[in-house]
């Protein structure tokens, strides 16, 4: 693998910086190049792919694989292009049956200007959705040790995906993300905790920045809030892509239900969209410009 460049290694520091804020930080999950560039002129400080963002766009529904390794990281690589800012992808479980597929998709990764990625502990099996824990462990460590014979920072998240994949047990997803941190990873994640009471048990019982998934129910949750729960790093998943998807719903049924288009009045004036996509890259935050 060639070395990081000076911008991947700038990029990964501020990524790690941000961690270690005293408060939360939200990094939105663009699905392709422009929208990476408006939410860059918008400024946040990190973005995150989205693997449901992705498949939708290719017109593809997310979860039944249909979507590669080389696919999602060259979608990855096209959104690290369009931005200054670090960006982290969505590795699903790795892409791969064994703990050195998984350190290879986390050397891909890096290769294609990431400085950071999520590993999850699903098997992408309706019958058996989740991995057993010492499996799950070796996987994390594989992608731990991979990160670590990088020349940067890359930072690894890694994921129980308990309440996801419809098993709602605390306990049980507090001790599997003990573990990946005992494994070495970076970041832990559990999407789809139930409340906040279940935000900060999973906070209080790591030493590692949580990540959070702004849903049902944190969605009624503020970042202020969910600092408070202990909360490091907030990321939207997929929420974007399908408000998108949202409005384009909304704007099609109003033609064809009532033949009006009044939904044109929420939409970004043609010049201001130009003007964003046509801009050149914004400079990376202030505090890490380093010469």
């Amino acid at each position: 693998m060639n070395p990081a460049s000076t911008d991947q290694q700038r990029r990964a520091a501020a990524f790690r910086r941000l961690h270690e804020a005293d408060v939360p930080f939200v990094v939105p999950n663009p699905w392709d190049a422009g929208t990476a560039r408006i939410l860059g002129a918008l400024g946040f400080s990190a973005l995150a792919t989205t693997g449901a963002g992705l498949a939708y766009s290719r017109g593809v529904p997310d979860g039944e694989g249909r979507l590669g390794r080389e696919e999602i990281l060259e979608n990855a690589r096209s959104i690290v292009e369009a931005t200054s800012l670090p960006v982290t992808a969505d590795l699903e479980s790795g892409f791969g049956e064994t703990p050195q597929e998984v350190a290879e998709t986390v050397r891909r990764a890096a290769a294609a200007g990431l400085v950071g990625g999520s590993v999850e502990d699903s098997t992408g099996r309706p019958d058996d959705p989740v991995r057993p824990l010492e499996e799950a462990v070796e996987r994390v460590a594989a992608a731990v040790e991979a990160a670590r014979a990088l020349d940067f920072p890359f930072t690894v998240t890694a994921r129980a995906e308990n309440f996801f994949q419809g098993r709602p047990d605390l306990p049980d997803t507090v001790r599997r993300l003990r573990a990946y941190q005992e494994a070495g990873a970076d970041v832990l994640y559990a999407p789809g905790l139930p409340d906040a009471e279940a935000i900060r048990t999973v906070c209080a019982a790591v030493d590692r920045p949580v990540n959070v998934l702004l849903g049902a129910p944190a969605l009624a949750l503020t970042v202020e809030e969910l600092g408070a729960l202990g909360v490091r790093r907030i990321s939207v998943g997929s929420a974007m892509a399908r408000a998108a998807i949202g409005a384009l719903v909304r704007a099609a049924q109003e033609i064809r239900t009532h033949g009006s288009f009044t939904f044109g009045a929420d939409a970004l004036p043609y010049a201001e969209v130009n003007t964003m996509m046509a801009a050149e890259l914004p400079p990376g935050p202030q505090e890490d410009r380093t010469p």
